[in-house]
């Protein structure tokens, strides 16, 4: 009986996902000792009444909120918003297979580290020559920097043009209980690159720390003795190869991943009606900025530029990119991208392995255009009109944020927070577009996985290197 490609088994295993989040939508209701634990914990008066809702079950976090508020008042309620949603959170036949995914993305996450190092160590040393890696590193590093340029000023072009945020309803703003505002400043961005102790990088997940030192590393490897050179680069190629077959090992259960962690997404969901109602036209161009970047920019510059077939590629990449959408991390998704360019799309492993791991943390096209897009449509919401000189500031923060952002979850709504300073708007703004940001995550980071390849593919062609597309 013939094998189910990947790709195919990933789309199966979204549309039930998809289907099983539906049926079993996630609902609030507070039982009596719930309700108890929560009066001891506030220790408010106010909380008596509480009793009134105790066992009803509400079908929106949202219907519960106003329920909540209606007792408590809206102050109360947004001090401690986070310990009543938790409280009220139910969904057991989400919640018995969600830890599925859960340890499916934590299997990925474990390897990530000891791939970008090997892999980048390795490209570095197959390289060679400094002029080599000088040269591969310019085009890398210009290619990354125009192709998020050109998705910011997309996303900037079609929320000047549509102004989503006219007239939006700031009464349902979210409260922004437990997001970390960033603490990163441009100046201490770029003083991440520079580690002063690499395994102190390493357990803070430094990924820019890492790329520095493994650049580093793999440079020097190429300027001591022979023999030292070719004992290092066969460990380091060996080592690779080991964590490549860890990973094919982990990929063969991405279905069952992909479903158990969609299936949360789709499940948590407010009411879409009312969501598309509330914030329809920012998702809108949010979406369709991606959109003409996914399929209109990208494969431009693949064909043009790189002079391969984009689509040929697009149809190689089905894997790597249903995984970057079912998990929203492109670090998560980095192993099954380097593996689709290089054994699908035929680049050498040179360049995979230098572009890919680089591209996983630096080139973040999808997180650019959609910082860009939000923190203009706060503004619209707020009243405020920004600026060219200010709108410029939002096109260079957007640009910057999206290199420090981390490839994981959610990583764009935290990096966000710079941006929104830089411009003096407030950081309750994000409240406004929470409710969609997982929703616009997953298409956010199939862009960005896509970006990275077309990358990896146009450098190969000016390389003078044949593929397969």
């Amino acid at each position: 009986m013939k094998k189910i490609p990947l790709h195919w088994q990933i789309l199966i295993a979204l549309t039930l996902a998809i289907i099983f989040g539906l049926i079993f939508k996630t609902n609030y209701k507070l039982d009596s000792m719930t309700s108890e634990n929560i009066k001891r914990e506030i220790g408010s008066d106010v909380l008596d009444d509480l009793g009134r809702i105790e066992n009803q079950v509400y079908p929106t976090q949202q219907a519960y909120r106003q329920a909540i508020i209606g007792i408590t008042g809206e102050q109360t309620f947004k001090k401690n918003q986070s310990l009543f949603i938790k409280a009220a959170y139910h969904n057991p036949a989400v919640e018995a297979i969600h830890w599925i995914g859960e340890i499916f993305l934590k299997a990925l996450r474990m390897i990530i580290i000891p791939l970008v190092m090997s892999s980048l160590i390795s490209g570095v040393v197959s390289i060679g020559s400094a002029s080599n890696l000088g040269r591969l590193g310019f085009k890398t590093m210009f290619y990354y920097i125009s192709t998020s340029l050109l998705a910011i000023l997309t996303g900037l072009f079609f929320v000047n043009l549509i102004r989503p945020g006219v007239g939006a309803d700031l009464n349902f703003s979210e409260v922004v209980e437990g997001l970390e505002v960033s603490q990163s400043s441009f100046k201490s961005i770029l003083l991440d690159i520079i580690p002063s102790n690499i395994f102190k990088a390493l357990t803070d997940n430094n990924m820019l720390g890492i790329i520095f030192f493994s650049l580093l590393f793999g440079y020097f490897i190429t300027r001591v003795a022979e023999g030292y050179r070719k004992v290092l680069e066969k460990a380091f190629n060996a080592i690779l190869e080991v964590i490549m077959k860890m990973t094919e090992f982990i990929i063969l259960f991405t279905p069952l991943g992909v479903f158990a962690l969609v299936s949360k997404v789709v499940a948590d969901q407010d009411d879409l009606i009312s969501l598309a109602s509330r914030l329809g036209l920012y998702m809108v161009v949010v979406l369709l900025g991606l959109f003409i970047h996914f399929f209109i920019s990208l494969p431009l510059i693949v064909k043009y530029i790189g002079k391969a077939d984009p689509f040929k590629h697009l149809k190689n990449m089905a894997t790597p990119l249903l995984t970057a959408f079912s998990t929203s991390s492109s670090a998560a998704t980095m192993p099954l991208t380097l593996d689709a360019v290089e054994n699908k799309s035929g680049v050498s492993q040179k360049i995979t392995n230098f572009t890919i791991p680089l591209g996983t943390t630096v080139n973040m096209d999808g997180t650019a255009l959609y910082e860009c897009v939000a923190v203009i449509f706060i503004a619209q919401a707020y009243g405020i009109d920004l600026s060219l000189g200010q709108q410029l500031i939002v096109i260079i923060t957007s640009l910057l944020a999206s290199i420090g952002a981390a490839a994981v979850p959610m990583a764009g709504l935290v990096m966000m927070t710079i941006i929104l300073s830089a411009v003096g708007l407030p950081m309750e703004g994000i409240g406004l577009i929470l409710a969609v940001d997982r929703l616009l995550d997953m298409f956010r980071t199939a862009t960005n996985v896509w970006s990275d390849s077309c990358g990896a593919v146009t450098i190969a062609k000016s390389e003078g290197e044949k593929l397969h597309i």
